[in-house]
C-alpha cells in the first residue's frame, strides 16, 4: 500500500500543472526578491477535473442567490483584473513588498511578502474598494521568514534559487 501511494505522489509530482481555467494571476510588485513565488491558480490535470464541477457551482451560486448580474461569478474576473491592478499601484510602499494577485470568481487572493502589517491593511483596503470584488483573501507574509501561508510555486523557486 505505501508504495503504490509513493508512486502515486510521484507520478503527481511531476506532472504539469496549467492555468487551466485562465484565472487572473499577476505580480503586481518585486519588492523584496527572497519571497517565496504563490504557486497561484496552477493546477495539474486531476486537480483540474476535480475542481470542474465545483467551480460551476460555485459560479452558478452567486446568480441564484442575487449577489450577480451575470450567470457566472468567474466571468467578472478579467474586468475586475485591471482596476485591481491600477487600485493597489496607488498604495504608497507597493514596490517595498513583492505581491501577487489571482483573481477568482470575484475573490481577490493577496499573496506575498510586505514589510508591514500597515501595508498589507492598506492594501486589502484598495482591493475591496474595487468594484465587482466580493471578498478578499490577505495571505501576505511580514518580511520573508518563516513558512508562506499560501501554496508555494516549488518549481519557480529552484529556478529562482539557481
Amino acid at each position: 500500500m505505501l508504495a503504490l501511494l509513493a508512486l502515486t505522489d510521484a507520478a503527481h509530482a511531476g506532472e504539469q500543472r496549467r492555468n487551466w481555467f485562465d484565472d487572473p494571476f499577476m505580480q503586481v510588485a518585486p519588492g523584496l526578491p527572497a519571497c517565496p513565488v504563490p504557486l497561484g491558480p496552477l493546477y495539474t490535470e486531476a486537480e483540474r477535473r476535480s475542481q470542474m464541477h465545483s467551480r460551476l457551482e460555485r459560479g452558478t451560486s452567486c446568480w441564484l442567490a442575487g449577489r450577480c448580474a451575470d450567470s457566472n461569478a468567474y466571468r467578472y474576473d478579467k474586468a475586475i483584473a485591471p482596476e485591481l491592478r491600477r487600485a493597489l499601484a496607488r498604495v504608497p510602499g507597493l514596490q517595498r513588498g513583492s505581491v501577487w494577485v489571482t483573481v477568482q470568481r470575484r475573490w481577490v487572493y493577496l499573496q506575498g511578502c510586505v514589510p508591514t502589517r500597515a501595508l498589507a491593511q492598506r492594501l486589502e483596503r484598495a482591493a475591496r474598494a474595487v468594484k465587482d470584488v466580493e471578498t478578499v483573501v490577505p495571505d501576505l507574509m511580514i518580511g520573508t521568514r518563516g513558512r508562506a501561508p499560501y501554496p508555494v510555486n516549488d518549481e519557480e523557486e529552484s529556478n529562482r534559487q539557481k
